[in-house]
């Protein structure tokens, strides 16, 4: 394991994302629709109080900018061919013959999405980059996550999983809490009416919840404290940690509360007018950082993530650092003024984009012994 500085990172492995052979590569993705329902959702009201009244539908799924900038940070060193992950997709990969797969594709619905590519292509017996599909699958399922997390004694904050109504009888958490489907990414379903603290809210919001999104809706104890997110890259102990990026909350309108929801992230914050929501690297004592490289770790190592991850954590009322979330496919907007975490670690460790991915690649070649 490296926890990486920048000052360390361009001595050890600036040069690493270069290959010793140019391999035949497929980019798997899935591109956002031209959809006037989605573009409206920037001008939104940032008052909303309603998961009904924002089309998030789409919210994970790539801009063609940036599927087009990854397939050409790849075809720096590599054959690359598109293939858009879809119901063709299975014969595609089955004609194009890659030796690798390069995955991003989001998945298009059931709480299994991001599995069915990797599923494919293990089928097919196609090496591809990131997680497998049950890592995949259980880390798109928060609960599953945490159970997990818990298991393994690794900090994550109280829960309650409500499939009805009446699973409230169990509610033991205290106030304030945050509400969220328990399959979404992209801040998808997390809005500034997530943040409950009152009780006689919750029935309500969970219910306008449970309709709109068609499945169980998670509830966490609200943690107080800093947050944070990190970026991961590598298998076993060759996992680096990428400088730790923190949020802040200050930057928000006054009229948002303190969590990265979908109107923090896609609503006031744009590349026209950006927040300065991200310090990279954090400005934290080397025992804080410490601690949060070996939450990641810990969490990246029982979920069984492969290749690259980004992490989420908060800061409990003791300073300890929870997690919040696991994200094997990170979000990955190539444009330096687009505020993506994962090209933002990278950046401040040393690697432009196209080094980035293709590390990537390169650690997921190895580990198949294509490289």
């Amino acid at each position: 394991m490296v926890i990486l500085s920048t000052a360390n990172f361009k001595r050890i492995v600036i040069s690493s994302h270069i290959p010793n052979k140019k391999l035949k590569v497929a980019l798997t993705y899935n591109v956002k629709p031209e959809e006037n329902n989605f573009s409206e959702t920037k001008s939104l009201s940032l008052q909303s109080n309603s998961p009904n009244s924002i089309n998030d539908t789409y919210a994970e799924w790539d801009t063609i900018e940036t599927v087009t900038a990854i397939r050409n940070a790849l075809a720096q060193f590599h054959d690359v061919t598109m293939i858009e992950a879809n119901e063709e997709a299975f014969e595609k990969f089955r004609a194009a013959e890659p030796e690798i797969v390069f995955n991003v594709a989001e998945g298009a619905s059931g709480i299994n999405r991001e599995a069915q590519i990797p599923a494919m292509l293990e089928m097919l017996k196609i090496p591809y980059t990131g997680s497998d599909p049950l890592t995949l699958a259980t880390c798109l399922d928060k609960s599953r996550t945490k159970e997990i997390l818990s298991y393994h004694c690794i900090p994550t904050s109280k829960f309650l999983l409500v499939e009805s109504i009446g699973d409230l009888r169990n509610f033991s958490l205290r106030f304030p809490v945050i509400i969220k489907p328990v399959a979404e990414g992209s801040s998808k379903g997390i809005f500034n009416s997530s943040f409950i603290s009152r009780a006689d809210e919750l029935a309500e919001r969970i219910s306008a919840n449970l309709n709109s999104y068609d499945q169980p809706i998670l509830v966490e104890e609200f943690l107080p404290g800093r947050e944070f997110t990190v970026a991961l890259i590598g298998n076993g102990d060759e996992t680096e940690v990428l400088p730790v990026i923190e949020i802040n909350f200050g930057e928000l309108p006054n009229d948002l509360v303190p969590i990265y929801s979908y109107e923090a992230k896609w609503i006031a914050d744009t590349r026209e007018k950006p927040l300065n929501i991200f310090t990279c690297p954090a400005k934290i004592d080397d025992g804080l950082r410490n601690k949060i490289a070996q939450a990641a770790l810990k969490a990246f190592k029982a979920l069984r993530c492969r290749d690259w991850s980004r992490i989420d954590i908060r800061l409990d009322r003791n300073g300890e650092p929870n997690i919040i979330e696991i994200n094997p496919l990170p979000g990955i907007l190539p444009d330096p003024l687009d505020n993506s975490c994962f090209p933002k670690a990278a950046r401040a460790a040393g690697l432009n984009y196209g080094e980035m991915l293709n590390k990537v690649l390169l650690i997921a070649a190895k580990r198949y012994n294509l490289i």
